[in-house]
């Protein structure tokens, strides 16, 4: 079971669309999945429909119990695939900013116990909608994530916001979870003809360098049209839909190479301190060599470089 957090510290950025648009592609590739929904808002809850349930997210952030997450979980209307983690208003309540909240580790406990005891078939993939502030929500999504996505939009507070979320994604890593790794910058509403928009993605990229990814989500009104109606993105027929559709693909496949890179990297360092260290050859590892082979610029963050390649040549 992967976990990914979805995040980003300012409203109104897509970040709900980005992670419905991953679940999407999850279903359309058969994987069984689970949204948390940890936005006070709800849009997440609201759009996937579940029906009503006798507990919510903020129960199993008070009380991380299987018996509690039996009934704050509900199928989606999109598919009895995809399940959601119901979110509430009283979320707002449990949100008090700061590293020290109390019980930030809950919500890791409860997604183990789910893993322990699976309700039917495993989840294979569990997305976290989290709030745009870094509060205690957030941060119990980090602790209990195996990765990171911040998504943001080609605005002139881009970069500020990716830093100090990447700030907190090595923060957390380096204290409570080491598993912990950024999948990336994915930037959302692109319009491709914009000159100011490919001057902010090209700022980005200055600073952030390969942890900008590579396919953008572009500003297209079936997004709207699709969440409006509670149907997939992948499910839409529009062209517009087709392309978003295919952008969430990308985005996907990149989550989950980067659950076998964090593995990967964390058995070399357990290795490298033992002088044993050997490639190993499993699935993806060609494909981790060719994009270690791409020579993307790397980024004078000091937080990214931890994650980001060598540069080439």
């Amino acid at each position: 079971m992967h976990t990914v957090a979805v995040l980003s510290l300012k409203g109104g950025v897509g970040k709900t669309t980005v992670a419905l648009g991953i679940a999407s592609a999850a279903l359309r590739r058969g994987a069984r999945t689970l949204v948390g929904d940890l936005d006070p808002q709800g849009n997440a809850t609201a759009s996937l429909d579940p029906p009503m349930t006798d507990a919510s997210l903020a129960d199993v952030l008070e009380t991380p119990r299987l018996a509690v997450l039996d009934q704050a979980i509900a199928p989606s209307a999109w598919s009895d695939r995809l399940d959601v983690l119901v979110g509430a208003e009283e979320l707002e309540l449990l949100n008090e900013p700061g590293p020290d909240s109390r019980r930030m580790d809950n919500l890791a406990r409860a997604l183990d116990e789910l893993h322990g005891s699976p309700r039917g078939e495993p989840y294979e993939i569990v997305i976290l909608d989290c709030p745009p502030s870094l509060g205690r929500l957030t941060r119990s999504a980090l602790l209990a994530a195996d990765s990171a996505l911040l998504v943001t939009e080609p605005t002139m507070y881009a970069v500020a916001g990716a830093e100090r979320a990447l700030e907190a994604i090595e923060s957390i890593r380096a204290e409570h979870n080491p598993r912990l790794r950024p999948v990336g910058v994915l930037v959302n509403r692109l319009r491709a003809r914009s000159y100011e928009h490919q001057y902010r993605i090209a700022e980005l990229r200055e600073s952030f360098g390969r942890l900008v990814m590579p396919t953008a989500i572009p500003d297209r009104l079936a997004i709207q049209q699709a969440q409006g109606a509670c149907t997939p993105i992948h499910e839409w027929n529009s062209p517009g839909a087709q392309e978003i559709a295919l952008t969430f693909n990308m985005v996907l496949a990149k989550i989950l190479r980067s659950n076998r890179a964090g593995r990967h990297r964390l058995a070399r360092e357990e290795a490298d301190e033992h002088g044993e260290y050997e490639e190993p050859g499993e699935p993806g590892a060609h494909d981790r060599r060719q994009d270690a082979d791409a020579g993307e610029t790397t980024s004078e963050f000091p937080v990214v470089r931890a994650f980001a390649e060598p540069e080439i040549g």
